[in-house]
C-alpha cells in the first residue's frame, strides 16, 4: 500500500475515534429536525402517506420523524437530502419506480 494512503487512512481512523469519544466534532453533519423533515415533505406537495410511500417507509415511521420520536438514519437521510436539494429530479426518479 502507498505510504501516503496508509497515513491518510490511519489519520481518518484516529479522527473517527476522537469523534466517537466526543473529543472532536465531526466536520459535517446532516441533521434533520422534525420541522425540517415536515418542510421537505410539504414542499414536495405530498401527503404523509404519499411521501412515506415515496421513501419506502411506513406512515408511522414518517410521523415518528415529524414528531421527534425517532430520527431518520442512513439511506433515509440521504433520500431526504436529495428530495430537499433536487425535489423535481428526486420525485421523477422515485415515482418512476412506483409505476
Amino acid at each position: 500500500m502507498d505510504p501516503r494512503l496508509f497515513e491518510e487512512l490511519t489519520r481518518s481512523i484516529r479522527q473517527a475515534g476522537a469523534i466517537a469519544r466526543g473529543e472532536r466534532k465531526p466536520s459535517r453533519r446532516h441533521e434533520f429536525t422534525p420541522s425540517r423533515i415536515q418542510a421537505v415533505r410539504e414542499s414536495s406537495g405530498l401527503s404523509q402517506a404519499q411521501f412515506a410511500r415515496l421513501l419506502n417507509v411506513s406512515v408511522k415511521t414518517l410521523q415518528n420523524w415529524e414528531q421527534a420520536r425517532r430520527e431518520p438514519t442512513g439511506p433515509a437521510k440521504a433520500l431526504l437530502r436529495i428530495v430537499e436539494k433536487e425535489p423535481a429530479a428526486a420525485l421523477r426518479a422515485l415515482q418512476a419506480d412506483s409505476v
